[in-house]
């Protein structure tokens, strides 16, 4: 005969004693929080979160960061590289001492008898977003408009660029000596605004870039591909608009099935990188144009990755804002700056029958830069209301960042946050920083360094935005992690533990994920190589305390996660920790 239901009562009670008041100073048996996999408990839901009302907070780090931040990495031992154009003029950090200057030669369109210079200034630095330090960096070649990535060993790759590096490759890695090695012709073709993303096997592909209607793969290091490698690709011309272009920086992302969807103006495509084919097109994204100049924000939805043993994983893609089709033109020959788009667009790449689903954003963005957050969710942040990329071709800045929850309902899910009082305009970038605040940097609109009588001065202010789930009340909520299984180096489909630790000792299982994000290259608006996986988190066991164990499955391959570092966070209501750099391969 079953117990009365107040016996039933009584023991739960008896059982969650343990819980509500932690374990003393010795380690008792693990309380489970979690149901076995299979339960709906693996990944929180927005109504989990704990609420705030907290629009973030601005810090000004430095008023001189010595170059643009035209181009920004931030690099697995958590320092950042910036870097701007070799042809901008006059940085304010000189080479270290010692280090033999660049010699710059005349170009086409020099007045004659121009003759060779030095130049003994850095255009790039490596920046230290903790305790401000920076140091200078030497390029040879001009990596203006350049794209760029981490490859699988960490290394920081840049490619192409403008007039002597058009055709170069860089490679930097991260340690307190390291500088560029450079080589002028590692690419078969020239690549100026091209994009770069690597491979579920580790290879990078680097595609399109102006009047460049193909797209090669990244040579061994100190190789130079020949024009026989090139694989012609008809789509870039197809998707060039007359004078305006529209189809440069292309958007691309490897999709969880091992294919790569590119973007570029408003049309996309499914292309196998084995074998060069293309798999499948999609539907027009119709309203105007989303590339650069038009300059979009784009990113790959984070992956939720719901068993260890999924097979079917669906991956989405997002576009919001843009410009008019003719928006360069109308700014380039009448100084008219057209009202940037307004809408948000998504589609699921990987259904057969895939359409593009809009939405309204608050107000019009072009030039904006779209960030994955440690919550999943997504941040807009710098950019214009008006007008479109290219030297002083944008007007009414957006000092506002919005934060976009893609789990929430259509309606819900913009969030406005505090404004900075900087334009950041053309040439501005951000990027996550391991700690859960955003480094913002950043703004040239003219040709050349210009701090007076223009509109938008050269900008060189770095500032941090601490984002609206570092509110200090939420702070007894934030995760911290003490240990991280064996080994940071994680193998596809391994298990692993996450130990962690929260001042306010009571989480909800359903209210924990483990998110794992791989590090963007930013440039003109786009994040190339930006990537999440929301881990399958199978187990949540109380220790003692406010101390928790997480057991959870690393990514099943490379598709979902291409091999390279990534920052690991344990969520907690929607409030996340400090990452934690991991390697899988």
């Amino acid at each position: 005969m079953a117990p009365p239901s107040s016996m039933v009562d009584f023991l739960k009670a008896l059982c969650l004693v343990p819980l509500l008041f932690g374990y003393g100073h010795s380690i008792a048996a693990p309380f489970d929080l979690f149901k076995p996999f299979g339960s709906d408990n693996n990944n929180n839901s927005p109504s989990d979160n704990f609420k705030t009302s907290y629009d973030g907070k601005w810090e000004l780090l430095t008023k001189n960061a010595a170059v643009v931040g035209m181009h920004i990495q931030l690099m697995p031992n958590s320092r950042v590289i910036l870097y701007d154009a070799t042809q901008e003029g006059d940085s304010m950090i000189n080479l270290t001492p010692g280090t033999p200057c660049r010699i710059v030669y005349p170009r086409q369109g020099d007045p004659p008898g121009t003759k060779p210079r030095r130049d003994c200034l850095a255009h790039a630095i490596d920046y230290d977003p903790d305790d401000g330090s920076m140091r200078p960096l030497k390029l040879e070649s001009n990596g203006w408009c350049s794209s760029g990535g981490l490859t699988a060993d960490g290394t920081f790759t840049s490619t192409g660029g403008w007039y002597e590096g058009e055709r170069a490759v860089r490679y930097i890695q991260g340690c307190p000596t390291c500088d560029w090695s450079e080589y002028p012709t590692g690419l078969a073709s020239p690549r100026w605004y091209s994009t770069q993303a690597i491979l579920p096997d580790g290879r990078i592909i680097i595609l399109g870039g102006r009047r460049a209607w193909s797209y090669e793969y990244l040579p061994p290091k100190g190789r130079d591909n020949l024009p026989a490698q090139l694989h012609n690709f008809p789509f870039f011309w197809e998707t060039t608009d007359p004078r305006d272009e529209n189809n440069l920086y292309p958007f691309a992302y490897v999709s969880t099935d091992g294919n790569l969807f590119v973007f570029a103006n408003n049309r996309s495509l499914l292309l196998n990188p084995v074998t060069n084919r293309v798999v499948r097109e999609f539907p027009v994204l119709p309203g105007g144009s989303r590339c650069y100049p038009a300059s979009a924000m784009s990113a790959l939805l984070p992956i939720n990755v719901e068993s260890p043993s999924q097979v079917n994983i669906p991956a989405e893609v997002i576009v919001c804002g843009g410009a008019p089709q003719r928006a360069y033109r109308m700014a380039e020959d009448q100084k008219v700056f057209l009202t940037a788009l307004d809408d948000c667009n998504r589609l699921v790449i990987t259904d057969p029958f895939a359409e593009w689903k809009k939405e309204k954003m608050p107000t019009p963005r072009v030039m904006s830069d779209m960030l994955i957050l440690p919550t999943a969710e997504l941040l807009m942040i710098n950019g214009a209301r008006k007008g479109t990329s290219a030297w002083q071709f944008a007007d009414d800045p957006v000092y506002t960042p919005f934060v976009y929850d893609p789990e929430k309902a259509e309606g819900k899910r913009f969030k406005i946050l505090k404004a900075s009082n900087i334009p950041r305009m053309y040439h501005s970038t951000s990027v996550l920083l391991p700690d859960g605040k955003i480094l913002v940097t950043g703004s040239s609109t003219n040709p050349r360094y210009m701090f007076k009588n223009v509109k938008f001065p050269t900008e060189l202010r770095l500032e941090k935005f601490a984002p609206h789930y570092l509110d200090p009340k939420l702070a007894k909520h934030r995760p911290e992690i003490l240990q991280f299984g064996a080994t940071k180096e994680l193998e596809y489909q391994q298990k692993f533990t996450v130990q962690f630790e929260v001042e306010e000792s009571e989480v909800e299982g359903s209210g924990v994920k483990v998110t794992m994000l791989r590090p963007p290259f930013t440039t003109h608006g786009y994040s190339m190589d930006q990537r999440m996986v929301v881990l399958p988190l199978v187990r949540l066991r109380k220790l003692r305390g406010g101390t928790y164990r997480a057991e959870v499955y690393a990514p099943p391959s490379g598709a979902v996660a291409p091999p390279g570092y990534y920052l690991v966070f344990v969520v907690n209501g929607g409030v996340p920790s400090k990452g934690v750099w991991v390697h899988i391969h």
